[in-house]
């Protein structure tokens, strides 16, 4: 299903991609998003890399991969922005003193570990850990590319989820994503659930059960725990259920050139299997709700 043109929540930012008929109620407490496929690289950006370098950071085609959620009934929020020039997936405030040349804001999160390894909000590093960057960028760059990404995306995934408990009592995000082939050898699907934290025990076994029905291979919390969203959204206390799912790329793309593989269509075909069954779900009587 393609963006709707008359989407009154689109912005450079973000799109959300709603099921036929409804912008509004959702039909399910599922919510989608896919963060980090943005392929938007705004001119002010300015970096010394080479374009195909830098879009390795990509989660490449994660959005088109579970594009059948709109159509079966979840809506799906895409960040359009690449994650190179600024991350929805971090803390604003994990700034990367490394990378920028002004005194940084006392309350910025400057020891992280994903700071560190130089992804921060605003990256200074990319896949490979390759200096994005000639130059240190000022503050008030970082600080507006916050302002103009950062916020209206999660001021939208935030009202998807108010509608969602809204509607349904509570509501469950799932986070898609893609991880190098390297980073979990012979591993298909790594769910992040922050060890039982963000969502019940309950959504991470049946999402488990599902894809491994489908004939993959699925860990869980190794390596990826869950970045930035399922850490802020996930609060089962509160209604809100958040899962981030890692796809390993090798099962669909040619990483070096980023060009998907023979074996795409029928990932995808299978993903549209397994969302079927999501958005099927009995997720109140899965949770007790």
């Amino acid at each position: 299903m393609s963006p709707s043109a008359a989407n009154p929540q689109m912005s450079t930012a973000f799109d959300i991609r709603w099921p036929a008929g409804e912008a509004g109620r959702p039909a399910t407490p599922l919510v989608f998003a896919s963060p980090h496929s943005g392929r938007l690289y705004p001119e002010d950006m300015n970096p010394a890399l080479d374009p195909l370098r830098i879009r390795r950071s990509e989660d490449a085609w994660v959005d088109d991969l579970v594009a059948e959620g709109p159509s079966l009934g979840a809506p799906l929020i895409r960040a359009l922005t690449a994650r190179a020039y600024l991350d929805v997936n971090r803390d604003p405030a994990e700034l990367d003193p490394r990378l920028f040349a002004d005194a940084l804001p006392a309350q910025a999160r400057t020891l992280t570990p994903r700071v560190a390894a130089g992804l921060g909000v605003v990256a200074r590093v990319a896949s490979g850990g390759a200096e994005i960057y000639d130059r240190r960028l000022s503050l008030a760059e970082g600080l507006g590319r916050i302002a103009q990404v950062h916020a209206p995306y999660h001021d939208a995934l935030s009202r998807l989820l108010a509608s969602a408990r809204a509607a349904h009592g509570f509501a469950v995000l799932i986070d898609w994503h893609s991880m190098p082939a390297t980073a979990a050898p012979g591993v298909d699907f790594v769910l992040g659930d922050r060890f039982g934290a963000a969502c019940s025990p309950a959504i991470t076994s049946a999402v488990e059960s599902m894809l491994t029905e489908a004939g993959y291979r699925t860990a869980r919390n190794a390596p990826f725990a869950g970045g930035y969203t399922t850490e802020h959204y996930g609060r089962p206390e509160r209604r809100t259920h958040a899962l981030q799912v890692e796809i390993n790329r090798g099962l669909y793309l040619d990483e070096a050139r980023l060009e998907t593989t023979a074996d795409y269509e029928r990932l995808r075909l299978d993903l549209g299997g397994v969302i079927a069954r999501l958005i099927a779900a009995d997720w109140r009587g899965l949770i007790g709700a």
